[in-house]
């Protein structure tokens, strides 16, 4: 397989991230999800600083703020956990507004309507994730009592550890569905850059990777993930992009300050453009504007910016490589998210390397590859 720069970043703009959640609440695509508790139990939620998940005003109307108060046994700071996954309080259900996926997303007081805004599970360090966004519940700013809860990318923090009624902690989590064993047959010839241990660390920031859905579609996810992760980087051979003679620095407020030529594609998904560089920054908590080189130097932060694009970007399709694999689209529009212009006949060769890689995959983690394989 040769290695080529493709388009997938060159389409995505910062401003155009995160697009699907208006389609997800009008089609109400089911998610199956490892649920916070398997039945229901009812009492207060806890975060940082010992704050309770508040209803404000103990209000019922549509859109009312979900935040952060000081706890005081009133039935607004009494939630039942659901074993579909949902959250309610007053007969009302913890809402992501809008089925947002973008960072900074409110969370609010809805009708309970069995879509993906309201669906929350478990992650490591006692995190609520939810699935559709693959961002977790936040206490934004490490805010004080009567501040608006919202979804903010996971980062493990003091801020996004709830405990939650007749679970304890949320924290626990479970093993890759990848082996490192299983990793080692898919990239044999990797370069020693991409380690498995990064990897794995990567995930402590999207735990919603490869654990929703079941093990089928968990497995089938990080197969997809790893297919095109194989494609982009030729087996996991190159970190750089090999010709880096490209001017990847858009007319954007910020510039490139690392450098107008410094923008090339790097790590896992071989991210490029300055504005991916900020966006993917911003996203993980790293200067990659100023920094670009730390995708090439730190393995940890390399699949992090991957993983970013993965949750975030659509490309010209409409719905994220997560999205995809989670809610039914499969693989090919995957495909379409990360570099749209091999479909439709584009470029059928390259389009099917990576159906035969994430074929290859699949049969080592021993599941079907499911349908809608190309694009």
């Amino acid at each position: 397989m040769r290695p080529t720069k493709h388009s997938f970043t060159h389409a995505v703009r910062r401003r155009a991230v995160a697009v699907l959640g208006a389609l997800a609440l009008l089609t109400g695509i089911g998610v199956g999800t490892a649920t916070v508790a398997q039945a229901a139990s009812t009492g207060a939620i806890t975060g940082y600083q010992g704050l309770c998940l508040d209803d404000r005003s103990a209000s019922t109307a549509l859109f009312n703020p979900i935040q952060v108060y000081t706890c005081n046994g009133t039935n607004a700071q009494q939630w039942t956990v659901q074993s579909n996954g949902t959250l309610q309080v007053l007969g009302m259900c913890l809402d992501v507004s809008g089925a947002g996926t973008a960072n900074g997303t409110l969370v609010d007081l809805y009708t309970c309507n069995n879509t993906v805004a309201q669906v929350w599970q478990p992650g490591g360090n006692g995190v609520l994730i939810n699935p559709n966004s693959g961002k977790c519940l936040d206490d934004t700013g490490w805010g004080g009592s009567g501040t608006q809860v919202q979804i903010w990318a996971c980062s493990g923090g003091a801020n996004q550890s709830w405990t939650v009624p007749g679970g304890g902690s949320t924290a626990g989590g479970g093993s890759f569905v990848v082996s490192e064993a299983q990793f080692d047959q898919m990239f044999p010839s990797r370069n020693s850059f991409y380690t498995y241990s990064g990897l794995v660390a990567a995930l402590n920031s999207y735990p919603a990777f490869a654990t929703t859905g079941g093990t089928t579609v968990e497995k089938q996810e990080a197969a997809a993930f790893l297919a095109n992760v194989d494609h982009e980087t030729g087996g996991l051979v190159y970190v750089n992009e090999i010709d880096q003679s490209g001017d990847y620095c858009a007319s954007e407020s910020y510039g490139c300050p690392a450098g107008t030529y410094a923008y090339y594609g790097r790590g896992p998904l071989q991210i490029s453009w300055n504005f991916n560089y900020e966006a993917a920054g911003q996203a993980i908590g790293q200067d990659l504007l100023d920094n670009p080189n730390l995708v090439s130097t730190n393995a940890a932060i390399a699949w992090e910016t991957a993983l970013w694009y993965w949750f975030t970007g659509t490309g010209n399709g409409s719905v994220t490589s997560h999205q995809a694999m989670t809610g039914g689209s499969g693989f090919g529009a995957t495909i379409r998210a990360i570099n749209d212009i091999e479909c439709n006949g584009g470029n059928t060769a390259e389009m099917q390397d990576r159906v035969n890689d994430y074929e290859s995959f699949t049969s080592i983690l021993g599941v079907s590859p499911g349908g809608n394989l190309t694009c």
